[in-house]
């Protein structure tokens, strides 16, 4: 919960801001809304508000959300009604060191109380941490020491990071047109440019010209993990709205062909707006309709994408909601998910071709575990592991991924 000193300077919420907040964590809550269309519903509701505000907002929402253990066990209440957030907001603002506004909601607040209630429990890691105590011990069992600093990095704000589309401009040139829109840009490599101060990249000419895409860091490093070339055939196996699809198309110049593939028809029709904004025609995007479309590719990939659904543990900077929608019995059934699509869907790798298995999570449980469990498997003798890494979000700076190249035996 640190503050930086311009923050402390900046700080001047006024009580309608407060109102927006606490109606959008009432949404994520008690209707279990999405924080992020919690928020997009909140600022949707008054398009007067500046663009100051909208990012106020949007910051404590996530904020309460992050932290909510924490300020709940100094509360000695959960909030129930609107009026119960702004406690949670004072006991968040107080322990940041912020000023408290002269509010009738804020008379009865006791810095003190609070102070006091945080020295009892700073050497409680899930507590001062604020995660559910089954994911801290989780966490302890399969990372052991690691697990601490992980666990922090997994509470700071996500970074804005943005990848260039190569296939319609250079990172250089994109710099230079975010610029003019007032969007100031860090590279990072030749695709990747992180966004220090936040602003409404979808307004820019960049992203309305398919120049960009909104992109962690860690996810980029996926696409090039593949070593796709032009001319490839790839599946993209669970592609939801297909940003690494995107990412695999420019890597391959346009030139082969990328199946995408999902169970959500949704999530396709967005990728399919996407890649025509991106420029991009050698994706084509299906929806799985049964065991069928997978049993009709057999053999047909140089490069199989498993992008398999996990409990998201690498990415709660950026989705601190799912840490109170989790649940052991979610860990457990994911793991079997992600065994049978490893066992179903690697029969789509031609000899001598690659899979690659990847996730969001940083547990080695739903990783390096679930490569060694198929390696031994009948359809897993079939391959050989090539490389597996794991991204940390406390080594690597971003969000956490891990990701595994097998190469199908010729």
């Amino acid at each position: 919960m640190l503050i930086n000193k311009q923050e402390k300077t900046n700080f001047r919420p006024y009580p309608a801001q407060a109102q927006a907040v606490a109606e959008a964590c009432q949404e994520i809550f008690h209707q279990g809304m999405k924080a992020d269309k919690a928020v997009e519903k909140i600022l949707k509701a008054d398009k007067n508000r500046g663009s100051k505000d909208r990012a106020f907002i949007a910051e404590q929402v996530y904020e309460l959300v992050r932290w909510y253990r924490l300020l709940t066990h100094i509360a000695e209440n959960e909030p129930y009604q609107e009026k119960d957030w702004f406690v949670l907001m004072a006991i968040h603002w107080t322990l940041k060191g912020l000023s408290l506004p002269p509010w009738r909601e804020f008379e009865f607040i006791s810095k003190d109380k609070i102070w006091k209630s945080y020295k009892e429990v700073e050497s409680n890691l899930a507590i001062i941490e604020s995660i559910p105590d089954w994911i801290n011990e989780t966490g302890e069992k399969e990372l052991g020491s690691a697990w601490p600093a992980i666990l922090h990095a997994l509470n700071e704000p996500a970074s804005l990071i943005l990848r260039v589309n190569t296939l319609k401009s250079n990172i250089r040139l994109v710099k230079i047109d975010l610029e003019k829109d007032g969007v100031n840009t860090v590279i990072l490599d030749n695709e990747g440019l992180s966004v220090p101060n936040r602003k409404n990249i979808f307004l820019t000419n960049a992203f309305k010209n398919g120049h960009i895409e909104v992109q962690d860091f860690g996810s980029q490093q996926i696409a090039s993990f593949m070593e796709v070339e032009p001319g490839m055939k790839v599946i993209d196996a669970c592609a939801g709205a297909g940003g690494k699809s995107l990412h695999l198309a420019a890597l391959m110049k346009n030139k082969g062909h990328i199946l995408s593939l999902d169970i959500y028809e949704k999530k396709l029709i967005e990728l399919q707006r996407r890649a025509r904004r991106n420029g991009v025609h050698i994706i084509e995007a299906k929806i799985i309709e049964s065991s069928k479309t997978i049993k009709r590719l057999k053999e047909k990939a140089d490069r199989l994408l498993l992008d398999v659904p996990c409990t998201g543990l690498g990415v709660l900077r950026r989705n601190p909601d799912a840490k109170w929608k989790l649940s052991p019995t979610f860990l457990e059934e994911v793991k079997i998910t992600q065994q049978n699509l490893l066992r179903d869907y690697s029969s789509m790798v031609k000899p001598g071709g690659k899979l690659i298995y990847a996730t969001c999570s940083i547990l080695p449980s739903e990783n390096e575990n679930q490569i060694k469990t198929f390696l031994e498997s009948k359809e897993g003798e079939l391959f050989t592991l090539e490389n597996q890494k794991t991204l940390l979000p406390n080594d690597f700076g971003y969000d956490g991924f891990f990701m595994a190249r097998l190469k199908r035996n010729e």
